[in-house]
């Protein structure tokens, strides 16, 4: 009873510390059920206590050889915390007690609060969440995860969605592939979900997994799993071999790509809404003889278009086109790529005018190393399909070609890991050539991601303190940093070897590396870290980049990005201001945030050129897919860049403007950017390309990368053979006008002003004296009728146009509708997925809950006649080269 009263004595001083250990020599005496602020807020502390004593006991015991001594826990603590325990579980709080047991590491009570609470599907997911948001230890982070996996498993009927999400965390390639040979072995119902299953794996992005998920389920390599402990089932009496074989090869394709590559690109290109007055505009108004405002025209509708194979604007403006030259034909014939990405079938055939010709009479090397970067940008992290054919490419001499094939065979050997690609593009670093050295250096970087390749690491190091050549150093700080990518404490040793180098291309290549280690994690000593060089380097360019860095290690937390780099959006340093608009464009892209346009808007009319152009190139990625109706803000930042390309001078802000313009409506106006999937893991391919995107401050034609970034927004539902049914459709629980595609714009008619003629009075005299011949009386009356007419006819034109204000103002005057219902396929922005539902009544019921993305669907009417969708190829036709037929004529009926 005393140390409970020196206990309050002690709270009331405001002592917890000492508060809370006169609490604990209470004993029974202090009630930990008690409902005062007293016991609330001790308690409170006592947890906070007990979770900090366990997690410096964890990371003591993690650390091999360590001597280092822990602050042991007074078991009296452990008593109270375990007491808390029982009180959630008493009242039935199983959130708040998963809650402290995950942050005190305590696993033995997340298992059993999850089996204690009534509904284990729901308490695992929320579990999850905590797993991807508040856990920071990776080694700890994979515990938990696996104690969620044994509970998945546990269940009666096994959440194979979630479990496999689970094990793409854990990296646990077999156990996933062991599943989806379970699944594919089973009925149709089965086999739509292990389809469902490998298209959520896919929309991770993370290929090396899904690689080897490949290989383990290769037929040859069966009886060799078996052998390592992988447990097959046999084929049951309902899975024939030749209906197992169409399976797993329909199975092998979607992990691989090409399938939900093919549906992408059939939605784009028949969802394109791409304004090409908004281009024209563009070109119109700016100076032909500018060859910065030009190529972004160019690098601008590549972007609005990419994806959807439709290149009309460059067909209709050929003479202007032709009017880029040197690096600028370079990157105008790359554009091709990202244009046409993922159109994979068809890629040799697009580019074959372009590409070198062997022993053939040689062309523009611009245009054939622009050929090459555009190969890969179409064959992107499909795992070296067109790797051979860039490799022999690169034996050219010259180095503008080997520019490009570099930059084409590290995009398509993408995370390969390929040793003997790492090695051949090295050998090209090390002619210390700057033009070939610096692609071939990001090259390595791309083709090693991830793997932490120390050897490759060692080697880049060596070479970039013994070269002279500037770009080839940027280009090894770059590709260290790529291969450091998602290793977050691993990479802390390479970390701090650049972070103390005396280059400070190389402290840039640091800054680089804390963003791609630790992407996604918001982890607090990285965000330290950034902000500490953002403030103290003496070099302007690593502090651009360490700001810069910020919003992709807080890309999980986007809502915290403008408050942590609001003060340094205010700073004296224009390349921070210009970092700050960056981090919040990389963190809030697709969000539409209010605090983020907020920032953005004062650095819009900042005094230096290239901040202004940041501040247009976020502001374009945070309103990506938002109408006026959404965020009013749209309508006046199109009217900014309007303005800014009518500005005089001012080529850099005019260059951010243009490719704002672009991101705005990318994708015809059906992607969004996003470094995460809906499951929360990290987009490996969407984050490599918003890393290089803005090193386009040293070299544009990688302005291109922004491509990878680009997510398409669309539903599309399949059937069990991966066709579309035209007859299933969804539900959206939100007005029309709130997610509908922007106006387009409509262009202005020039109307052309009549000059009448003078007449003299004495001339109108000697007229009107003259004696009227009969030949002019006919022209008269003539004249008066087409007169009359005309009058009539523009008495008519005004009454039409009465009558379409009347009709347009009754339209305005109608109510919306509250819901609209979306056919198959249709686009649905990232914001619109939470009012969307499926129709209940209907033939098809989704493999799974969430409306998003690729949705399997499970007939319940099999014997029933389909009807699907025809998917339509996309065209081919090369500007300037060769143009594809016209499509046929509709069906139609024949009348004399």
């Amino acid at each position: 009873m005393a140390a409970l009263v020196a206990s309050k004595v002690f709270y009331h001083l405001e002592a917890l510390d000492d508060s809370l250990r006169y609490a604990l020599c209470a004993g029974d005496a202090f009630n930990v059920s008690g409902k005062t602020e007293y016991v609330e807020t001790l308690l409170a502390k006592c947890i906070d206590e007990y979770i900090r004593l366990r997690i410096q006991e964890s990371e003591s015991k993690q650390k091999a050889g360590s001597d280092e001594k822990t602050e042991p826990i007074d078991p009296r603590l452990i008593s109270i915390v375990d007491q808390m325990f029982e009180r959630c579980y008493k009242h039935h709080q199983y959130e708040q007690a998963l809650g402290i047991a995950v942050e005190s590491r305590r696993l033995d009570q997340v298992a059993r609060c999850i089996k204690m609470s009534g509904d284990t599907q729901k308490i695992l997911s929320y579990c999850l969440e905590l797993c991807k948001t508040t856990v920071q230890s990776r080694r700890y982070r994979n515990q938990l995860l696996q104690v969620m996996v044994q509970l998945y498993k546990g269940l009666k009927n096994p959440d194979y969605l979630n479990m496999c999400q689970c094990l793409l965390f854990l990296n646990d390639s077999e156990s996933v592939a062991a599943t989806l040979e379970k699944l594919i072995r089973g009925d149709t119902d089965k086999a739509v979900l292990a389809y469902q299953v490998a298209f959520d794996l896919n929309e991770n992005q993370n290929q090396p997994f899904l690689l080897r998920v490949r290989k383990k389920l290769s037929p040859e390599e069966e009886g060799k799993e078996k052998g390592e402990g992988m447990q097959v089932e046999k084929p049951d009496d309902s899975t024939k071999g030749s209906e197992y074989e169409d399976r797993l090869k329909k199975l092998k394709d979607i992990l691989s790509g090409k399938t939900p590559t093919d549906l992408y690109l059939h939605f784009l290109y028949t969802h394109s809404k791409t304004d090409l007055l908004i281009l024209k505009s563009i070109k119109d108004r700016l100076k032909p003889r500018n060859t910065v405002t030009h190529i972004a025209t160019v690098m601008s509708h590549s972007i609005m278009n990419c994806g959807t194979t439709i290149d009309t604007f460059l067909r209709d403006n050929l003479p202007w086109l032709a009017k880029a030259t040197n690096w600028s034909k370079f990157t105008a014939t790359a554009s091709i790529g990202v244009i046409h990405r993922g159109h994979y079938k068809e890629s040799l055939k697009l580019l074959q005018p372009y590409l070198p010709q062997g022993n053939a009479a040689s062309g523009s090397p611009y245009q054939e190393g622009g050929a090459l970067y555009a190969l890969g940008l179409i064959h992107a992290c499909d795992g070296g399909e067109q790797a051979s054919f860039l490799m022999e490419s690169l034996k050219s001499k010259n180095e503008i070609i080997q520019h490009g094939a570099s930059l084409g065979l590290g995009l398509t050997a993408m995370a390969t890991g390929d040793r003997d690609i790492f090695d051949m593009l090295f050998e090209l670093v090390v002619t210390d050539n700057a033009v070939s050295g610096e692609a071939a250096s990001i090259a390595a970087g791309l083709t090693m991601l991830g793997t932490g390749y120390e050897d490759g690491v060692e080697n880049l190091l060596g070479y970039a303190h013994d070269t002279k050549h500037e770009k080839i150093i940027r280009g090894i700080a770059m590709a260290i940093a790529l291969i450091q990518f998602g290793r977050e404490e691993a990479a802390d040793p390479v970390i701090e070897e650049l972070g103390n180098d005396k280059d400070a291309i190389l402290r840039y290549g640091a800054m680089y590396t804390i963003a791609l280690a630790y992407v996604g994690t918001s982890n607090n000593k990285a965000v330290r870290k950034l902000l500490h060089v953002a403030v103290s380097d003496v070099s302007d360019d690593v502090r651009r980049a360490a700001t810069t860095a910020l919003g992709f290690v807080l890309c999980n937390e986007p809502q915290k990005v403008p408050t942590i780099v609001s003060l340094l959006a205010e700073g004296f340093n224009p390349h921070v201001r210009y970092g700050a608009a960056m981090a919040v464009g990389i963190a809030c892209a697709g969000s539409g945030m209010k605090e983020a346009l907020d920032l953005l808007e004062s650095l819009l009319d900042d005094p230096e050129e290239f901040v202004r152009q940041a501040a247009f190139i976020a502001t374009a990625m945070v309103l990506i897919q938002h109408n006026k109706k959404k965020e009013p803000r749209v309508e006046s930042f199109r009217k900014k860049i309007d303005e800014a390309l009518w500005a005089k001078g001012d080529t850099m802000a005019k260059f951010g403007a243009i490719i704002s313009a672009g991101i705005l409506d990318a994708g015809g106006r059906n992607v969004t950017i996003s470094l995460l999937s809906q499951h929360g893991h990290k987009k490996m391919t969407a984050i490599v390309g918003m890393a290089l995107f803005p090193q386009f401050w040293y070299w544009h034609p990688l302005i291109h990368f922004l491509c990878l970034s680009f997510t398409p927004t669309a539903v599309i539902g399949l059937n069990k053979d991966l066709k579309m049914p035209k007859n299933w459709t969804v539900k959206s629980n939100a007005p029309p006008s709130m997610f509908s595609y922007p106006e387009p714009r409509v262009e202005k008619k020039e109307e052309k002003k009549v000059l009448k003629t003078a007449t003299l009075s004495v001339a109108k005299k000697k007229k009107a004296d003259k004696p009227k011949k009969e030949d002019d009386m006919d022209v008269e009356g003539k004249m008066d009728k087409d007169e009359g007419a005309k009058k009539e006819g523009e008495k008519m034109e005004v009454e039409e146009g009465a009558k379409e204000e009347a009709a347009k103002a009754e339209e305005k005057d109608k109510p919306e509708p509250t819901f609209e219902i979306l056919e198959n396929p249709s686009r649905v922005t990232w914001a619109q997925q939470q009012f969307i539902e499926n129709i209940v009544d209907q033939r098809y019921k989704p493999a799974k809950e969430a409306i998003t993305g690729i949705v399997m669907l499970i007939d319940k009417a099999p014997q029933e006649k389909e009807d699907f969708v025809v998917a339509k190829a996309p065209k081919i036709g090369v500007p300037g080269v060769s143009e594809d037929e016209p499509d046929p004529p509709e069906p139609f009926e024949f009348r004399r």
